[in-house]
């Protein structure tokens, strides 16, 4: 006889609020919805996503996107079995939105509560979508984060190394911004990197004479002002040299990212990994995965991305890592904390400080 788990997954770290239903039967999983509200609009005006407009709008949000989720997937709530909602890492007032709004829906609906860790959530996503064995390496490379992780187990990580300043996605923002391209500054960089010549600027690959697996960004964005400024004539950028300033910074990041993860990859050699897995918004780059895909082939090893959609933040992930949880057997009361920081790997040392409220990643 099939037994059957269906779980309504609620994300509010950083600028979408998204709710999405998972149903699992017999290990096997099925999107029944995804539903994501962006925030664009309301943060374009200020070149980045702003801490308190993001949180009032969670909370104006959260319930009319889990009424449209329950919705689409003709699931009431009597039906579901879990909410799972993010816990943390992220901006803590669409953090706390979202903690708040599960646990009163929990509450109310006499449902058990999951809390997840929203890294967890693209970590695990390689499992819901292509159903990956452990373990795993995964580069999570997005707006905040960038590590490579050794995935053992739902609530096991090791972390191989990552970024010590910026992530590759707040460095593709700040770049488009000084560019005068539009947010999220990902897709703005590589449509105009497209139409561009690559070599014309040839911009520094930083850390990669140094061994081991960490990665810096922070000068690869200081170069591209300095060439930027070298190249304007009248306080104007030409629009030819705006795609070959992209091109050139998508180059660097692409070298970077594909020969750390070759490094990463030969450092977990022998581990019996199934696959090399990417996750997070800028898995959404084209020649960054097509770099990971050949570095991949070359070894005979396996290359997993999900599709587009739940590379970005989503609730399907959400869902689906709570539902990791919810089977072995894990939940949370109403004592559940919202945690602005909340690192994987609970052992190694933090890469970017600690403060009172604990390590950053």
């Amino acid at each position: 006889m099939s037994s059957s788990t269906t779980i309504l997954g609620l994300e509010s770290s950083c600028d979408d609020t998204a709710a999405a239903v998972l149903q699992i039967t017999d290990g096997a999983a099925s999107v029944l919805s995804s539903v994501v509200a962006d925030q664009a609009a309301l943060h374009a005006a200020f070149g980045g996503v702003v801490p308190e407009i993001a949180a009032r709008a969670h909370a104006e949000k959260l319930d009319i996107c889990a009424r449209e989720a329950l919705l689409q997937a003709g699931t009431g709530l009597h039906q579901l079995n879990a909410v799972a909602v993010t816990a943390g890492p992220g901006l803590i007032g669409g953090v706390m939105s979202g903690v708040m709004f599960a646990k009163g829906l929990a509450a109310g609906a006499e449902l058990p509560l999951v809390g997840v860790n929203h890294l967890a959530g693209h970590a695990l996503t390689p499992r819901l979508t292509d159903g990956l064995a452990f373990p795993y390496l995964m580069l999570l490379v997005s707006g905040g984060h960038c590590q490579f992780l050794l995935v053992e187990g739902f609530d096991n990580f090791t972390r191989l190394g990552g970024t010590i300043d910026d992530a590759p996605g707040e460095a593709f923002d700040k770049v488009a911004r000084l560019l005068a391209l539009p947010q999220p500054g990902g897709p703005a960089v590589e449509a105009e990197a497209a139409q561009g010549d690559p070599a014309r600027f040839r911009f520094p690959r930083p850390l990669m004479d140094r061994p081991g697996c960490d990665m810096s960004f922070s000068g690869l964005k200081t170069a591209v002002l300095r060439a930027r400024d070298e190249v304007m004539q009248g306080g104007k950028l030409r629009a030819s040299d705006r795609a070959d300033l992209c091109a050139g910074f998508q180059a660097a990041m692409t070298d970077v990212l594909v020969k750390k993860s070759a490094r990463a990859l030969d450092k977990v050699a022998g581990e019996g990994i199934t696959a090399l897995a990417v996750a997070g918004g800028v898995a959404a780059n084209t020649p960054i995965r097509a770099g990971l895909e050949t570095i991949c082939t070359d070894r005979g090893l396996r290359f997993v991305a999900p599709p587009l959609a739940l590379c970005t933040d989503n609730a399907a992930m959400i869902a689906w890592a709570g539902y990791e949880r919810f089977k072995a057997g894990l939940r949370d009361d109403m004592t559940l904390a919202a945690r602005p920081r909340w690192p994987l790997d609970q052992t190694s040392p933090a890469m970017l400080g600690s403060g009172k409220k604990g390590a950053k990643a």
